[in-house]
């Protein structure tokens, strides 16, 4: 790695560790939940604006047609910066043991760690801002969007439900992970955590994509199917987005103002880091 990314990488870094979203404040914690630290340190992947890769995500069979390629977003894109941001070991400790019901810590985790992401995000544009890069949130701008479409009858995923910049393809393209049956991207900390990204107008070197299978890093141990309270997940048709949906609803409304459920993420191999080929828990 030059010099240039590590100096941007540990700039980066630092601001993550500004960023008072990242502690649960006392006025919104649950329960046993204040002063919880979300996130460990992020990982970060780059990669070109102009990688082929991006086009591929227009297809129907992958993305779809509504997906924007950076350019789209940006006009003088030059690279996109992907990141994960793991769960800390307490919020996925937390959400391991009971099979049903949600973890404060982990509903925390999707909420309010999701409004850290937004912070986070924002900081990055402040960063590049002031040193005259252009920059772009797809997440936060208000051109993002999502589309929902029924697939055929009796095709195991039920719906296909694709937003015009995924984080998930985002961050498969940059290096820094592949998919899983239960739709997840395993990066080299795990399933566990949530991704984000920025595109910006200055040429950063891409990082290599260390594989060359959508879902290498996965294992298919079925954990993640044995874990989801919802039987959405199979090993013969990954997640089904219809009963994935509906027991969110459920969550929705259990849990108001805050939702979640990541049982298909914690208590299993990939928790935490890629999993060993065949490995059970």
């Amino acid at each position: 790695m030059d010099a240039r990314k590590e100096r941007l990488i540990r700039d980066l870094t630092g601001i993550f560790r500004n960023c008072e979203g990242n502690t649960v404040r006392a006025e919104e914690a649950m329960p046993g939940c204040e002063g919880l630290v979300i996130f460990e340190d992020p990982i970060f992947g780059f990669s070109s604006a102009a990688d082929p890769i991006y086009l591929t995500f227009k297809r129907e069979e992958v993305i779809g047609s509504n997906f924007l390629l950076p350019a789209e977003w940006l006009p003088e894109a030059r690279s996109v910066i992907s990141f994960f941001l793991p769960f800390t070991e307490a919020v996925r400790r937390s959400n391991r043991d009971d099979p049903e019901n949600i973890s404060p810590a982990w509903l925390h985790g999707r909420i309010e760690g999701q409004a850290c992401i937004t912070e986070f995000t924002g900081r990055i544009e402040n960063y590049f801002r002031d040193r005259g890069i252009r920059t772009c949130v797809p997440a936060t701008d208000p051109r993002f969007a999502v589309r929902t479409s029924v697939l055929p009858e009796g095709d195991p995923k039920g719906l296909h439900i694709a937003s015009n910049w995924s984080e998930r393809h985002i961050a498969f393209a940059s290096g820094l992970g592949t998919f899983c049956l239960s739709r997840g991207l395993i990066s080299v900390r795990g399933v566990a955590g949530r991704y984000g990204s920025v595109i910006v107008s200055e040429e950063i070197a891409p990082d290599e994509r260390p594989y060359s299978e959508v879902y290498e890093y996965c294992s298919r141990c079925g954990a993640c199917v044995r874990r989801c309270p919802a039987g959405a997940i199979t090993l013969e048709g990954g997640k089904n987005q219809t009963k994935c949906r509906q027991w969110m609803d459920q969550m929705k409304i259990r849990y108001s103002p805050r939702y979640g459920c990541g049982k298909c993420q914690t208590g299993v191999p990939c928790e935490s880091g890629i999993p060993e080929k065949g490995k059970q828990r």
